[in-house]
């Protein structure tokens, strides 16, 4: 299934995993695998190719690296050199459904959009029991959501991919759309691949999406092969989803400061210990025989994985602990088993307050 092997850069949760196999030195070839969250625990799917060339062995890893410290809290090291793609939420019409008025609901949503409201959304759904629609009333309510737009009558069919974060993104389309004035249905349509086609027949009008994966589903010439045409740069990935989405008959709108990527996460206790907050500050002081990494099977070839963690930034990990992206990853590096673990920037454990336990 194409539409499924490059649709995605984030192994992304909901099931999605983005990522590619390693990249040679001088060219990078990208895979992208569809983000599908499963269950908001998210974990992700690995798509793609093995490149050129890997991660080195673990005999042959430089430095001493920094062992695991165990803690109940962790939090996600900054991607400073934007190793991943540009999986910002933004909506996508039926260019048929996209007026004026709907499209300044969904933007509404876009504008007070954050990754740490998607944690703490997230924690809403999966930690307090709430759910999607009780989740998107309160923050609604919390960001005023519903002020200031424009009116406008007539139906809509909002649809959401079976995964609870975009059930949750859908419910705030749901408010904001009925603000205006409009009669708001929800649909489940499933994944990408079934719900793209949907959406061109119109057979529902707006549908949350992920920039990066987006733009490399429509992308005509993708291939096994071919290089990614979206950025990390979300400015430049929209452009190229403009055209792309024109053809299809597709309008997306604007794009949320909220995005669904890889995150790579250590203790609080570590970060305070080794004075770490970076990627960068991680591959300075931690790169090494040590350091232990956690992610899905995949991730030692995939290049938004171990291949990109080595290549983009030098870091060197001593040992690979194969584990699922959500939970068991988690859990593997509060209970002082793995330094770093694999999760998605919208994972409810990086939401305030949330305690992992092993």
């Amino acid at each position: 299934m194409r539409e499924l092997a490059r649709a995605q850069l984030r192994f992304h949760i909901h099931n999605s995993a983005h990522k590619v196999g390693p990249m040679s030195p001088k060219k990078v070839k990208i895979l992208f695998a569809m983000p599908v969250i499963a269950a908001l625990a998210i974990t992700l799917a690995a798509c793609g190719k093995a490149g050129s060339s890997g991660t080195t062995p673990a005999d042959e890893v430089k430095g001493k690296g920094c062992a695991p410290v165990a803690g109940d809290t962790l939090v996600a090291l900054k991607d400073d050199k934007h190793l991943q793609a540009s999986e910002n939420i933004v909506a996508v019409f039926n260019a048929k459904a996209a007026d004026k008025a709907a499209v300044a609901a969904v933007d509404a949503v876009a504008a007070k959009l954050t990754t740490k409201d998607l944690n703490n959304l997230a924690k809403a759904v999966d930690v307090d029991r709430k759910s999607p629609s009780e989740a998107a009333t309160a923050f609604a309510k919390d960001k005023s959501l519903t002020s200031g737009l424009d009116k406008a009558s007539g139906s809509l069919t909002v649809g959401h991919a079976n995964f609870s974060e975009s059930e949750i993104i859908s419910n705030l389309y749901k408010i904001t759309l009925e603000a205006s004035g409009y009669t708001v249905k929800l649909k489940d349509v499933g994944n990408r691949e079934t719900y793209l086609p949907s959406l061109k027949d119109n057979e529902f009008q707006v549908i949350p999406e992920y920039a990066a994966s987006l733009t490399e589903a429509l992308n005509p010439k993708a291939s096994a092969d071919s290089d990614p045409i979206a950025s990390s740069d979300v400015d430049k990935t929209m452009k190229t989803l403009a055209p792309l989405a024109k053809k299809a008959g597709l309008k997306p709108g604007k794009p949320a400061a909220a995005a669904n990527s890889n995150a790579y996460v250590v203790t609080k206790k570590f970060a305070k210990e080794h004075k770490v907050s970076t990627l960068s500050d991680f591959a300075k002081k931690c790169s090494g025989k040590a350091s232990v990494l956690a992610g899905p099977p995949e991730c030692p070839k995939r290049l938004y994985c171990q291949v990109g963690l080595e290549q983009k930034y030098g870091i060197q990990f001593g040992k690979f602990n194969s584990l699922d992206i959500g939970t068991a990853s988690k859990q593997s590096v509060a209970t002082g088993e793995s330094t770093v673990g694999t999760l998605t920037t919208t994972d409810s454990a990086l939401a305030d307050g949330v305690k992992v336990t092993g």
